[in-house]
């Protein structure tokens, strides 16, 4: 493949243009259809009126708002509540949330936009004209997803302008009544008043509110905002702790049956036997289903036992006789993955994402030090405590659905097709996810559920996945190889920087498993993190090259940036060492014109103070989904064993929203990239993963989880991403304190000294 000169991006994003002439530009320049009213109102009961897509008042003044985005423990429906209550003017304790039927109007816009693969300090026309174009599809495409760290930052005006324009409607409502002016009359904690002293709440005034023309919306002033910027509990910590909180595998329905899979061992393996007859004399079993027909490119062949109990189907599974055709990739190892990256890296060029000046150059004018090194990561399970599983009923020609899932919309459309109906006659029962990290993105356990349920008679079917199946059956995160080259000055300033990485391509995948279509040509999230970095080298040129692997690819949290920020971050430090300079100031003369970044550093440098004895300090500063995180590790080694007493975070992410669920979010995730960083490793075996369950794939334990602190930058930006980019810098902040402990330089994940 032929390197892309600079910007060759243009033709890749903007090339189809022509293709659809006239009709295309005329779209383009149209604004964006409205996010307001949905294509239905709000399903209501006992007196509720809605006012809007997103909210509906009762009697009592109690506000619903319209959960579009799913909850998988990052506080996500405690932020998009408040947003409507600032705006609204009501108390926390006056608002609940409900989940959002399907409609195009709570589809993920700012996720697209975001996709599109420009540095982040581009603010050129051809930017803000791909990213216009890309937020009006998504608009028409109305995909329903929580991901990329979207949902504040694409909720942002849409809820804030449901609240606002509800409170106009309701104070238009009073106005109207009392026969004054609706500028004359305020509003507080859901009450409208008139200096006149008449009173009226909000329960009183919804009905009448119906209907009624707002006027002109005025969003609150950042100056005057209430609940955004307070750190407010979260509203679903109660149902958590007493057990009322539902999550998918907590579905429970009359006569419903249970399924265990069991599903090829090998990648692309495919059935080449089943004796159903010798379990289904089994206690309790039902049917045995070979739903691998059914699950086409989406998921992985298999057959369910389905009986009236999971205990019952998972030992009439262990007794079935299965015989498995291994497929092509029967010889498949992780050995033979690392080697194809590595012959590609050696013989393809790749696409350029961003080249400034002439490194190439640099790096052969005989500089002073020239440095070069390579990084290697592995693939990733995403091991969410949640079993995967999904319960369906298929019975009179409708379809029930009961999931934790991250793309409802997905889920629905999937279901439907399998199912052979309309998408209106699926009914999607939405409830907590036990963790998703981008698992749950996927929708193979919808197909298998909706596959069964067809052959039950009517009855519901809960399948559930086991661990070991999880485990091996994942959509991991990519390995990855990558290359740096740099050119250092007799003074210690690069003058030449290049990488070039190799990897599989997730979207490239996820494209064709979910949607049918076939992915193609460049793939940001390979190198997001590497070629959007806000160092300033004179002569700079990031690429990289995609590998198509039969392994199957899946957004894995942070994505690209998990393993790129590793590698970047890492040989930054390398060259300070290089250039003899301490690795913060080393990056502080990088970010001269890059203030907020430089600001965070700062921040998390002076928040963490000294070590102690005995111990390191290892700093990394990573940007990613519009945040900008630096963290400082502080750890020790004793006996080759690896130990993390300490991370220190701080973190610009716009407005902050909620302080509290910022915190914990940064907390997870040092938590989440911890796990990866010292023990995450896929690797595979004759064609099958080898591992299968917490003894060989753990997870970070209490005892060994580090002090966390957060250091919040105020700002007065829109909100950004704060569920993944705590995950980025701590794999590096811990190997280069690693390295000043021990002058070992760990270039591959996970970090081991032995």
């Amino acid at each position: 493949m032929t390197a892309a000169k600079k910007p060759s991006r243009r033709r890749f994003i903007l090339g189809g243009l022509s293709v659809a002439g006239a009709l295309v530009v005329g779209w383009g320049v149209l604004p964006p259809r409205q996010r307001l009213h949905g294509a239905s109102p709000l399903p209501v009961t006992d007196g509720e009126v809605t006012l809007n897509g997103w909210v509906k008042i009762a009697k009592d003044g109690t506000v619903s708002v319209a959960m579009h985005r799913s909850e998988m423990g990052q506080g996500i429906h405690t932020a998009l509540q408040m947003l409507v209550a600032e705006e609204l003017d009501v108390a926390m304790t006056s608002v609940k949330p409900m989940h959002a039927p399907i409609d195009k109007i709570y589809g993920n816009v700012a996720m697209m936009a975001d996709g599109l693969p420009f540095h982040t300090d581009d603010q050129g026309s051809l930017k803000k004209t791909a990213q216009w174009l890309t937020a009006k599809l998504a608009r028409e495409l109305g995909l329903q997803i929580t991901g990329g760290s979207s949902s504040v930052k694409d909720a942002w005006m849409p809820l804030r302008e449901a609240g606002a324009t509800a409170r106009a409607m309701l104070v238009q409502a009073a106005a109207k009544e009392w026969g004054v002016a609706a500028a004359e009359c305020s509003v507080n904690a859901g009450v409208v008043s008139h200096p006149s002293g008449k009173k009226a709440s909000y329960g009183d005034l919804a009905a009448k509110a119906v209907g009624s023309e707002p006027g002109e919306i005025r969003l609150k002033q950042t100056k005057d905002f209430k609940l955004i910027g307070t750190a407010q509990a979260r509203t679903d910590i109660a149902g958590k702790v007493n057990g009322t909180a539902q999550f998918g595998i907590d579905a429970r329905l009359p006569g419903m049956l249970y399924a265990a899979l069991k599903m090829s061992p090998t990648i692309g393996g495919k059935i080449k036997k089943i004796d159903a007859g010798a379990v289904k004399g089994m206690p309790g079993v039902v049917q045995v289903v070979d739903f691998s027909q059914a699950v086409g490119e989406v998921g992985v062949v298999g057959v369910a036992v389905v009986a009236k109990s999971y205990w019952l189907a998972r030992q009439a599974l262990a007794a079935l006789p299965v015989i498995w055709d291994a497929g092509p990739h029967a010889a498949l190892s992780s050995a033979d993955v690392y080697k194809e990256l590595n012959e590609k890296l050696d013989n393809e060029s790749g696409f350029t994402y961003y080249q400034q000046g002439d490194p190439a150059a640099a790096l052969a004018a005989n500089p002073a030090k020239l440095i070069k090194a390579e990084y290697r990561a592995p693939f990733l399970a995403h091991a969410a405590m949640e079993p995967i599983n999904c319960t369906a009923q298929f019975k009179d020609g409708k379809l029930d659905l009961w999931v934790s899932t991250q793309v409802p919309s997905v889920a629905v459309g999937v279901a439907a097709k399998v199912a052979n109906i309309k998408s209106e006659d699926v009914n999607l029962h939405m409830s907590y996810l036990g963790g998703g990290f981008g698992r749950r993105l996927e929708v193979d356990m919808v197909l298998q559920a909706v596959a069964i349920a067809m052959q039950t008679k009517g009855a519901p079917v809960q399948v559930i996945w086991s661990r070991e199946e999880d485990m091996s059956h994942d959509m991991y995160r990519p390995a990855a190889l990558a290359r740096f080259s740099a050119a250092i000055d007799a003074s210690g300033k690069v003058t030449g920087y290049q990488n070039k990485s190799a990897s599989g391509s997730i979207t490239h995948q996820v494209l064709k498993r979910t949607f049918g279509l076939m992915g193609a040509g460049p793939d940001k999230t390979t190198a997001e993190g590497e070629f959007d970095m806000p160092y300033e080298f004179e002569h700079q040129k990031i690429s990289h090259v995609i590998v198509p692997t039969p392994v199957p690819l899946g957004f894995w949290r942070s994505v690209g940036h998990s393993h790129n920020a590793f590698f970047k971050e890492s040989f930054i430090d390398e060259l300070a060492v290089a250039a003899d300079k301490e690795p913060v100031a080393f990056r502080r003369e990088l970010l001269k014109k890059h203030p907020r970044h430089l600001a965070v550093l700062d921040a998390a440098v002076a928040k963490a103070g000294p070590a102690q004895a005995g111990r390191a300090l290892g700093v990394a500063l990573h940007q990613s989904f519009g945040t900008i995180v630096a963290e400082v590790a502080e750890v020790s080694v004793q006996d080759n064993q690896i130990r993390v007493h300490k991370v220190t975070c701080a973190v610009d992410c716009g407005i902050a929203v909620n302080p509290n669920i910022i915190a914990q979010q940064m907390e997870s995730a040092v938590i989440f990239g911890l796990t990866a960083a010292l023990y995450g490793e896929i690797t595979i075996k004759n064609g099958q993963i080898e591992q299968s369950n917490f003894h060989d794939y753990p997870a970070l334990r209490m005892n060994d989880t580090p002090l966390i602190e957060t250091v919040i930058i105020k700002s007065a930006e829109s909100p950004e991403g704060i569920g993944e980019p705590g995950v980025p810098p701590i794999a590096p902040a811990v190997a280069n304190a690693i390295f000043q402990l021990t002058g070992k330089r760990l270039r591959s994940l996970p970090l081991r000294l032995v």
